[in-house]
């Protein structure tokens, strides 16, 4: 390459496009060095200033995304692209970290473990999952992909004195590396298609997402492009949750640590739909191809998310396979998007309701003052509405969400993804999305039962069974804030859906 195209790429360099992202990397550094910088005694207030450097940097961000002073277009040589769905995830993801850190703060003090080194994980993870969203080019997507996965791993066997969460981590990597391959051959074969001379339209850079939908839109029946997309989407489908990819799913979930498993429900969850998005756009010329497989698999991942729920007793299970389901959901969102515009900001408002009512439920399991997380059942919420109120609020406004009950804003972002595929004439998808919304009413009002009504228990059980501390024990003032921001965001939505609405659509 001449010195003149490296000076062309170097001009399109536009530093203050990734603030938040840049912002977020000092940040992460900073935690390092005031551990140790500080003497010992002040390490409790680490945490602390890892949520206030967060919660400044979510600001900024909302602010600059709100003024529309944000940057727009390509960037970096194209290897990013910004516009309002980014700056959206943005927020999507910084959000769910600011929560995480709380949570990682009620989690980590119960154990003899490095805390500060948790945090400057986390940092990195959202930092790579806010550029995810913004790629516009495969290897930006494949290496940050990568470097939030690398921290995940860390992440899920975070408690290495546990065997349960030192298998999860094993399986997580196992599953991972799998994916990642996957993804990888798709990436090559597309690679391969669009550079061949012999093609139409053949690019110079078949992996920049522009140049590869023209080069797919020309050569719409080229196998190798088909079969790199297929692989593709294979491997975002891992990140998802899709069936038949879920089987990490449960494990996972069950033997990461708290804050770990919200981070996977959450931000996981939306760096994948955050890649489905913007990939859906680029094998558009695929649609006859693209819609079916995309149909099926929402069909297969609500129906056995909510049908393997049924029987489970961990709690973290339970919510791991229905978090399955509303990938399903969020699927048909992603399908409705390709006939209907407007459906993206459905799939948009969707993930912004499950992740304040996920917020709600994972704060009070943190709070069950379980010793081993990874066994929290049903039996630990007997009485808990009785015993504390305010957790029990909060789980049943939180659970209500998750199950679509009117008006939180659970059933709002089911109702828009449902319109959405009403428009766009997927009858058969709401059908099957109908079903499986009926069959969820089964386990997530057997949560709110076990929470609100006396479970019985044999006296001998009893005279032998320890003491466990009161849940809530460890319920603080800044708990309290986060859980009723939560509480409070899933009942606005359910009434007032008008400014994140209009924050969505761009209006």
């Amino acid at each position: 390459m001449s010195p003149e195209f490296y000076q062309k790429i170097a001009e399109t360099n536009q530093w203050g496009a990734i603030a938040p992202e840049l912002a977020l990397g000092i940040l992460a550094l900073s935690l390092l060095l005031l551990e140790i910088i500080l003497p010992k005694v002040a390490h409790g207030a680490i945490p602390r200033i890892a949520i206030l450097g967060q919660l400044a940097i979510l600001v900024y961000a909302i602010a600059n995304s709100c003024s529309g002073a944000c940057v727009t277009g390509e960037a970096f040589g194209g290897m990013l692209f910004f516009d309002a769905t980014g700056e959206l995830f943005r927020v999507f993801f910084l959000g769910s970290s600011v929560f995480v850190s709380y949570l990682g703060m009620v989690s980590l003090e119960k154990k003899t473990l490095p805390q500060v080194e948790y945090y400057h994980i986390l940092l990195v993870v959202t930092a790579a999952l806010m550029l995810l969203a913004q790629a516009n080019h495969f290897v930006m997507l494949f290496v940050a992909l990568e470097a939030a996965t690398v921290g995940f791993y860390i992440l899920v066997s975070y408690f290495r004195h546990s065997v349960v969460s030192l298998e999860a981590g094993l399986k997580y990597l196992i599953m991972g590396a799998l994916s990642s391959a996957i993804l990888l051959f798709g990436i090559v074969l597309l690679y391969g298609a669009g550079s061949n001379p012999a093609l139409e339209a053949s690019s110079r850079d078949p992996l920049n997402f522009g140049n590869l939908e023209i080069f797919l839109a020309a050569n719409s029946g080229d196998m190798l492009g088909l079969l790199g997309m297929l692989l593709v989407i294979s491997g975002v489908a891992f990140k998802v949750g899709a069936f038949p990819f879920q089987i990490w799913i449960p494990d996972v979930y069950q033997g990461a640590p708290i804050p770990t498993t919200a981070l996977l429900a959450i931000a996981s969850k939306g760096a994948g739909f955050a890649m489905l998005l913007s990939l859906v756009q680029v094998f558009s010329p695929l649609s006859d191809w693209l819609v079916p497989l995309l149909s099926a698999l929402a069909v297969l991942t609500i129906l056995f998310g909510n049908f393997a729920a049924l029987t489970q007793r961990n709690l973290k299970r339970v919510i791991g396979l229905s978090g399955v389901s509303h990938a399903g959901f969020l699927l048909i969102g992603v399908v409705a998007a390709t006939k209907v515009e407007w459906a993206t900001t459905a799939v948009m408002f969707y993930l912004f309701a499950y992740l304040l009512a996920s917020i709600a439920v994972f704060a009070v399991f943190a709070h069950l003052e379980k010793e081993d997380d990874s066994e929290i059942s049903l039996d630990d919420l007997g009485d808990l509405a009785k015993k504390n109120g305010f957790l029990g609020m909060a789980l049943a406004i939180g659970i209500g969400s998750l199950a679509g009950i009117p008006p939180l804003a659970g059933f709002i972002g089911k109702m828009l993804i449902f319109v959405a595929a009403l428009e766009a004439e997927l009858y058969g998808l709401m059908a099957v999305a109908v079903v499986g919304a009926v069959v969820s009413i089964y386990y997530y009002f057997g949560i709110l039962k076990s929470a609100f009504f006396e479970v019985w228990h044999f006296q001998d059980d009893d005279e032998d069974a320890p003491e466990e501390a009161e849940p809530g024990a460890s319920l603080q003032f800044f708990g309290k804030v986060a859980i009723l921001a939560a509480v409070a965001g899933t009942l606005i939505l359910g009434f007032y859906q008008s400014p994140l609405s209009s924050w969505l659509s761009g209006g």
